[in-house]
C-alpha cells in the first residue's frame, strides 16, 4: 500500500485548512486511502438507528469543504440557486465543532446515548443550544444526532467528506439537515438534525409497541415526502443521483414527515447530452435497478426503480429481499409483479395489517404506479416529478364504506414471509 497513511493525513490537513479559512481546497485524491477505497464491492449493510448511518463511497469529484464557525446552516441569497421548496448552496455552510464540544454534547459518548450503528460508526444522541450550537446539559436545548467514525471502519475520510459536500450543500424539507461536522486529529464526526420517529424500515417491518402498523394515509404521506426529496435532487441543473434509495434511508420526524438521509453513494448525473454515467455497481441488493446491476450504467431514473421497490414494500408490508420466505418469494419485485398487474389479485397482496382500511381504487392506482417505476427500460419509467403528481392524486382518494372489506389471505405458503418477525428476516445485502 506504500505511503497510503501519509496520503490520508495530507487530506485531513487539507480539510482542516478549508475549515479554518472558509475556502474550498482540492484535497489529495482519496483513491490511495487504506480505509476508504473509491468504490467497494459486495458486503452486508445493517443499520437500525433511524438516523444517518453510514456514509458510503460515491466517487464524487466535488471540491473540499467550505464552512463557517457560526451556528446554523444558512446562506446569503447570492451563494445559492433557488429551486421549488429547496435550494442548493455553492459550498457547504456548516458549523465546525471541536471534538471536545461533541464529547460534551453526547456526555462523553456514553453508551446510553447510542441511537444506532452503521458501517461508518455509531450514532449518538446529543444536546446543543439551538442558536449557538454550543453543547448543553442533557435534556436542555436541541437534540442532535452525532455520527462518529469507528477507527476500525473500512469507510473513512472520503465518505465523510462526500456527505459534507453533498448534503451540506442541499436544503429541502424532505432532506435531513446536516448541521455541522468535526475533523480533529483522526476523529471524524457529523452532526445532523434528530429524527424522533426513526426510519421507515422499522415502522414497516418491526414488531412492538413502538412500531404500530402505519395506516394507509400515513404511508402515502411518507411516500410523497420521499418522492419530493428525490424529485428535488433530480431537478437541479447538475442532477444528483441518490443511488441508495431504500426504507432504512427514509427518516421520519415527529409528524412523520419523510426526509432522505445518507448521501454517501450520491453521484452527479450525466452531462453533455449523455444518458447515463458508468461506475462500479454500488447500492443495496433488492433496490438497485437491473440495468445498473447488469452494466454499471447509472441513469437518473435508476433512482425511480428504487422508489418503486420501496413503494411496493409500503403496499405489501414485505421486505424487498427476504430469504425467510418461500424460495419463489425471496425477491419481492419478481414475485409480486403479476399480482400488481391483476386487479382481482391485488387485495391478496396488500399488507394485511392495514385490515382493509384503504380505498381500493387508491391501492390499484398505487400498484399501477409501482409497475411503471419498475419498468425494465429506464426510459419507460416516469420522472420523479411525475411520481409526485401521481401520488398526490392518489392521496385525494378517500376511504368509502364499501371499500372496508375483509382482507384476503396472502398468496404465500409458510408463515415466515411477513417481513415483520424477528431474526429470520435479514437485512438486504449491500453492494459496497
Amino acid at each position: 500500500m506504500g505511503n497510503c497513511l501519509g496520503s490520508e493525513e495530507a487530506e485531513l490537513e487539507a480539510v482542516k485548512d478549508a475549515g479554518r479559512h472558509g475556502q474550498p481546497q482540492a484535497p489529495a485524491r482519496a483513491a490511495a486511502l487504506p480505509m476508504a477505497a473509491p468504490e467497494r464491492d459486495l458486503s452486508m449493510s445493517s443499520s437500525s438507528s433511524g438516523h444517518p448511518s453510514s456514509s458510503r463511497s460515491p466517487g464524487s469529484s466535488m471540491n473540499s469543504v467550505a464552512t463557517t464557525r457560526s451556528g446554523g446552516s444558512g446562506s446569503s441569497s447570492s451563494s445559492l440557486a433557488a429551486y421549488p421548496e429547496g435550494r442548493i448552496l455553492e459550498a457547504p455552510n456548516l458549523r465546525v465543532f471541536t471534538f471536545g464540544e461533541l464529547r460534551s454534547a453526547t456526555r462523553n459518548f456514553r453508551p446510553d446515548t447510542v441511537l444506532g450503528e452503521g458501517g461508518f460508526g455509531r450514532v449518538y444522541k446529543g444536546w446543543v443550544d439551538e442558536k449557538t450550537m454550543n453543547p448543553t446539559r442533557s435534556g436542555i436545548g436541541m437534540v442532535v444526532a452525532v455520527k462518529k467514525l469507528n477507527p476500525e471502519s473500512v469507510q473513512g475520510l472520503q465518505e465523510w467528506q462526500s456527505e459534507v459536500n453533498f448534503l451540506g450543500r442541499l436544503s429541502h424539507p424532505n432532506l435531513v439537515r446536516l448541521l455541522g461536522y468535526c475533523v480533529e486529529d483522526r476523529e471524524l464526526l457529523l452532526v445532523y438534525e434528530f429524527m424522533p420517529k426513526g426510519n421507515l424500515e422499522n415502522h414497516l417491518f418491526r414488531k412492538g409497541a413502538a412500531f404500530e402498523p402505519l395506516p394507509w394515509n400515513l404511508r402515502l404521506r411518507i411516500a410523497i415526502g420521499a418522492a419530493r426529496g428525490l424529485a428535488f435532487l433530480h431537478s437541479s441543473e447538475k442532477q444528483i443521483i441518490y443511488r441508495d434509495f431504500k426504507a432504512s434511508n427514509i427518516l421520519l420526524d415527529t409528524n412523520y414527515n419523510a426526509k432522505l438521509s445518507d448521501f454517501g453513494l450520491a453521484k452527479h448525473g450525466p452531462t453533455g447530452g449523455d444518458s447515463h454515467v458508468t461506475t462500479r455497481v454500488m447500492g443495496t441488493y433488492g433496490y438497485a435497478a437491473p440495468e445498473y446491476v447488469a452494466t454499471g450504467h447509472l441513469y437518473v431514473k435508476s433512482d425511480v426503480w428504487g422508489f418503486g421497490v420501496v413503494l411496493l414494500e409500503m403496499l405489501t408490508g414485505l421486505r424487498a429481499l427476504d430469504t425467510g420466505r418461500p424460495a419463489q418469494q425471496h425477491n419481492l419485485v419478481d414475485w409480486a409483479k403479476p399480482y400488481l398487474a391483476d386487479r382481482r389479485k391485488l387485495a391478496r397482496l396488500v399488507d394485511p395489517r392495514l385490515e382493509g382500511q384503504y380505498p381500493s381504487k387508491a391501492a390499484l392506482l398505487a400498484a399501477q404506479l409501482t409497475l411503471r417505476c419498475l419498468e425494465g427500460d429506464p426510459r419507460s419509467r416516469p420522472s420523479m416529478a411525475e411520481v409526485v403528481a401521481a401520488l398526490e392524486e392518489i392521496e385525494q382518494i378517500k376511504v368509502r364504506r364499501r371499500d372496508e372489506h375483509h382482507r384476503s389471505p396472502r398468496p404465500r405458503s409458510g408463515g415466515s414471509g411477513s417481513g415483520r418477525s424477528g431474526s429470520s428476516h435479514r437485512q438486504s445485502p449491500s453492494m459496497r
